[in-house]
């Protein structure tokens, strides 16, 4: 009887797995706008962009107006958390602005 060896393990990493539907919401995703007359870009979760984008088309408006809006009402909080919690508060039925 011959005895096989144990293979230590292999040292590559498996492949990455195809992204699930959930990953693709939670992907980063820079977008450039201009408002008040300045260019900027920001960085939202697609899941945001996409609650943006179907608030401004529901206010008639686009998303660089509706994102001026959010950011002149904004404070002192990043133009980021602004979005999202814009977002999070229409998704919640808290609708602002």
């Amino acid at each position: 009887m011959t005895r096989r060896r144990a293979r230590a393990p292999s040292s590559r990493a498996a492949p990455p797995e195809p992204a699930a539907e959930d990953d693709k919401a939670s992907t980063v995703a820079k977008h450039s706008l201009v408002i008040a007359g300045h260019s900027t870009s920001v960085s939202l979760e697609r899941i945001f962009w996409e609650a943006l984008k179907a608030a401004s088309e529901e206010e008639g408006c686009s998303l660089a107006g509706l994102v001026a809006r959010i950011d002149a009402g904004r404070g002192r909080a990043n133009l980021s958390s602004a979005l999202r919690v814009f977002a999070m508060e229409r998704a919640l039925g808290r609708k602002s602005g």
